[in-house]
């Protein structure tokens, strides 16, 4: 069945993007309003606004998992595990036109100076071949962009130009009992930059609090990408979604790469022509695309000549720890982070790599996960929600993973997706390195605990430790075509109008949330597009 749109190739554009979340909309906004032809053609469909409250509604009720809330999961989404540890990818996928920022929490945070000299300030990993003072002007722009609310008053943050957009939430009532005993422990706490609005801005609303930030912002107030979808359309760009692209095609040197092949859903094969090819589906769609377009003269697959397309994955990990106080902390009054500390971050060594620390006043369950889990009524609905409800704390961590060349993206020949491809299969494994850091984290959020006197106290470390779902470094980085897969223009080295903006380009993790480093290099690439058109 479909839906009436005409989702035939353009004639002729400039520019076409593979991938409508951040990265793809900012370039295709970017480069429409300097009046190129821009086209994009995204996986997925477009998501009606007015369906908000009701995915909000369904994500609270345990009738559904968390991959209905966005439609995820079946044979199009169809993956494979080959490592260690299972990954369990589809947990936060989102395909659409905005991709995963429909259900991101909405940190956003500059990499700090360390973070691209890894190799020189703690002997991990390689440098990249960029610093933070060449990302710094694009970081000023992608907060413009994204819409941040942020205060100055991280002490161990890298330099800034000028104050965030917006002001910085409050902290919450759990933030304050927490930043008191940190004080007591000589832990330093600050406010944690948000990509969603403390006042009205860019013609959205405030946050209201829902308090369902991850996984629907019902109001709009968080930042999602569907924002520059708009605004790249309304340039004149042009979006095309139900249309996942099946593979590249290249000219009959094998240097430059001529069409994008893509499907409809009448089952039509559409073959999208371009100047300039733009690779914007995230970590691990964008290696598998690449391995998918192998030919006779790039049997390893495109861009692929150093044999590194979908090695170096890397994912953050979380480490965690929790208990109960005799006191309220008024528990998911707040649905996002509002206060950090990154106190620890710079002390990264070979040993234990770099970490930060989160208030999560989001902890424990809310009146409405009590409600709608029970079976209880009236007088006894109350006594439960007295008893289970309001005293809980607890402290999550986001930890940096070491670039390991066998972490890896590569193709499940013997497993196929509802269009007849090879699905990704995904080699990954936690590391030593890893979990010493994890270790060092609980360690700390202990200690807080314990100087609140919590009890009932639990951690997540390494043992149980999840991904955050930031993946990273499947295109890496670099100078050299032989150690690499892009240069420091985001350009792959074997196909010159073939460019990668996505966090696959990282050549280390850091621990923060990666989306604005992303929203960075996506306007930085945009920027040496515009010069090559």
């Amino acid at each position: 069945m479909t839906d009436g749109a005409d989702r035939t190739p353009s004639d002729d554009p400039d520019v076409c993007v593979v991938g409508a979340g951040p990265a793809g909309a900012l370039v295709a906004h970017d480069l429409a309003k300097r009046g190129h032809e821009v086209v994009v053609l995204e996986a997925g469909p477009r998501f009606d606004e007015r369906d908000r409250l009701e995915r909000m509604e369904r994500s609270i009720r345990p009738a559904y998992g968390p991959q209905e809330v966005w439609d995820m999961g079946g044979e199009r989404d169809a993956y494979t595990n080959g490592g260690d540890r299972d990954y369990p990818l589809n947990a936060a996928r989102v395909k659409g036109v905005g991709g995963s920022t429909l259900h991101w929490q909405g940190m956003v945070f500059r990499f700090h100076e360390d973070d691209f000299r890894a190799n020189s300030a703690y002997g991990v990993g390689s440098d990249w071949p960029i610093s933070y003072e060449d990302l710094r002007p694009y970081y000023a722009r992608a907060e413009e962009e994204l819409g941040v609310s942020g205060a100055d008053d991280n002490p161990f943050a890298p330099p800034r130009e000028r104050p965030f957009p917006m002001p910085a939430f409050p902290p919450s009532y759990g933030d304050s009992i927490v930043a008191e005993a940190c004080e007591e422990l000589g832990i330093a706490t600050h406010s944690a930059p948000n990509a969603r609005n403390s006042e009205a801005y860019d013609g959205r609303g405030a946050c209201v609090g829902y308090g369902t930030c991850k996984p629907v912002c019902p109001s709009g107030a968080k930042y999602d990408a569907s924002v520059h979808v708009a605004k790249a359309e309304s340039e004149g760009a042009r979006v095309i979604d139900r249309a996942p692209v099946q593979r590249l095609h290249h000219d009959r040197e094998g240097e430059r790469i001529t069409a994008a092949e893509y499907v409809t859903p009448d089952g039509a094969i559409h073959e999208q022509r371009a100047r300039q090819f733009v690779l914007a589906a995230g970590g691990v769609e964008i290696p598998r695309l690449l391995l998918l377009s192998r030919s006779e003269r790039h049997p390893d697959g495109l861009a692929n000549s150093s044999g590194l397309v979908g090695r170096y994955f890397m994912d953050h990990l979380f480490a965690g720890a929790g208990g109960v106080l005799d006191r309220q902390t008024r528990q998911n009054h707040v649905g996002f982070v509002t206060t950090e500390s990154h106190q620890f971050y710079d002390e990264a060594d070979s040993e234990v790599g770099p970490y930060k620390l989160e208030v999560l006043n989001y902890a424990g369950p809310s009146p409405v996960e009590l409600a709608c889990g029970g079976d209880d009524w009236g007088d006894d609905l109350l006594e439960r929600l007295r008893g289970a409800y309001g005293n809980h704390v607890a402290l999550g961590g986001l930890v940096g993973q070491r670039p390991r060349k066998d972490n890896r993206i590569t193709l499940d020949a013997t497993r196929t997706d509802d269009l007849g491809n090879p699905v990704p299969e995904i080699h990954w494994s936690v590391g030593d390195w890893a979990e010493r850091t994890i270790r060092a984290a609980n360690e700390t959020q202990l200690a807080i605990l314990d100087e609140l006197g919590a009890s009932d106290v639990g951690t997540v470390g390494p043992a149980d430790t999840g991904p955050a779902y930031h993946h990273m470094g499947t295109t890496r980085m670099g100078t050299e075509p032989a150690e690499s897969v892009v240069d420091p223009y985001c350009r792959t080295h074997d196909h010159p109008n073939l460019t990668v903006a996505s966090s696959s380009v990282f050549v280390t993790s850091g621990a923060l949330n990666p989306t604005l480093t992303i929203a960075a290099l996506a306007l930085k690439a945009a920027d040496h597009l515009d010069e090559d058109l």
